[in-house]
């Protein structure tokens, strides 16, 4: 599964998975086991603001700082999500 970055973020990896790049842009925010179950989901809109799809276990102190991390990196995100996925932003 592809990591956005080698680091956690609030105590959580933000990555995609192969299957998940048939959507726009996200980011799942799991542990280190990487799954999909209990994970966040955080869509990506264009000007880096963010839509949580699934909250998770993350409480409202990460959420918002998870958020404010996207916000600040995710032209660096798109850059990774691209090279697998020619789906861009979420447009919702």
């Amino acid at each position: 599964m592809p990591k956005y970055f080698a680091f956690k973020i609030y105590g959580y990896y933000l990555y995609f998975t192969s299957h998940c790049i048939v959507e726009a842009m996200h980011a799942h925010a799991s542990d280190s086991r990487l799954t999909e179950s209990c994970s966040a989901k955080f869509f990506v809109k264009p000007d880096g603001d963010t839509r949580v799809a699934d909250r998770g276990r993350l409480n409202d102190r990460e959420i918002k700082g998870i958020q404010a991390f996207i916000r600040l990196h995710y032209q660096e995100m798109y850059l990774r999500w691209s090279e697998m996925s020619e789906n861009g932003f979420y447009q919702g």
